[in-house]
């Protein structure tokens, strides 16, 4: 412990205007002290009448490297919270041993510092309640509905398009040391990722084309909380909501093309028919039979309807004496 403490000549604390010299000997006799205390409780921890000797051994030793930048107060602090806990054994257990699910961990901090060996669990761990706090974080998949959103797309058309994102904790330690509120941070941050990306597309883009739209959203997302400790799985569009006004000019558009598309293709079979009649006429005119034919299959069908009235058609041919003269 003697090597732990700070190498320092003199310490100077200056408190209106009162100068507080603590000399080189004052720092000797705290590692002592120290010293002192860690033998003691090693000692409690060793001895045969002990009833939890291994899990004080645990706490007892469960300091790093980190610890090292506490100073002499941070190790008296710590000496002194091990001896509590070894004093009011059994009970100091119940705030000393902690559970976190498989699904979760718990981030440590000691004295105000991250000790070394990153987050803890999944399982039982130990912590020390003067001078030790811990968070716990949880991994599984987390999703959210990103409000809709008001966009003015690249050709000047307001659309309000809504969706939902995927994503979980990747770094514990990372997500709790590095942003104040990681999941409200990554909420805020997908709505404004949906205004920018929607603001460089056109409105028939969106319509069509929303999964190149949802994973340039997600690689952007990703980019950014990666520094946050947060994994961005997924991230799909599930709603374009257009106005009223713009869907019955749409829905006009799209009428009046479907007519027009049926008007071309009802003169197209007209001029194939016309060909087709100018053929067969052509057919007919050269045999007289054919025609008579012809005339026969009419009067076949009209008479399998059932119409009382039947019209006989005359040939010209038979007039012809008659304008002649």
């Amino acid at each position: 412990m003697t090597e732990l403490l700070p190498n320092i000549s003199c310490y100077h604390n200056k408190c209106d205007n009162v100068t507080t010299i603590v000399t080189e000997s004052n720092l000797k006799f705290l590692s002592k002290t120290t010293d002192a205390i860690f033998e003691t409780l090693k000692a409690l921890a060793e001895s045969a009448w002990s009833p939890f000797p291994e899990i004080l051994l645990t706490i007892l030793f469960s300091a790093d490297d980190n610890t090292d930048g506490a100073g002499c107060c941070g190790w008296l602090l710590y000496a002194f919270s091990l001896f509590l806990i070894v004093v009011t054994l059994p009970f100091s257990l119940v705030l000393c041993i902690k559970v976190v699910q498989e699904y979760e961990r718990a981030v440590i901090f000691r004295l105000g510092r991250l000790p070394l060996g990153g987050a803890k669990g999944p399982g039982i761990f130990f912590i020390i309640p003067c001078i030790e706090s811990y968070t716990k974080i949880d991994l599984r998949t987390v999703s959210f509905d990103v409000p809709p959103q008001e966009v003015l797309t690249k050709d000047s058309v307001t659309v309000s398009v809504d969706a939902v994102v995927y994503y979980r904790v990747s770094n514990p330690t990372v997500s709790v040391a590095n942003v104040e509120n990681a999941h409200h941070s990554t909420r805020l941050l997908a709505q404004t990722t949906l205004r920018n990306i929607l603001g460089t597309k056109n409105m028939s883009e969106i319509l069509s084309d929303r999964e190149s739209i949802s994973q340039g959203m997600q690689s952007s997302l990703d980019e950014c909380t990666d520094r946050w400790g947060i994994k961005v799985e997924r991230v799909e569009i599930k709603d374009v909501r257009l106005p009223v006004q713009l869907q019955r000019a749409m829905a006009a558009e799209a009428e009046a093309s479907r007519e027009a598309r049926a008007k071309v293709i009802a003169a197209e079979g007209e001029h194939k028919a016309s060909r087709a009649l100018k053929e067969a006429a052509d057919v007919m005119g050269s045999s007289s039979a054919a025609l008579q034919l012809r005339y026969l299959q009419t009067l076949s069908s009209i008479s399998a309807e059932k119409n009382s009235t039947i019209i006989f058609p005359l040939p010209i041919d038979l007039f012809k004496a008659f304008i002649n003269k």
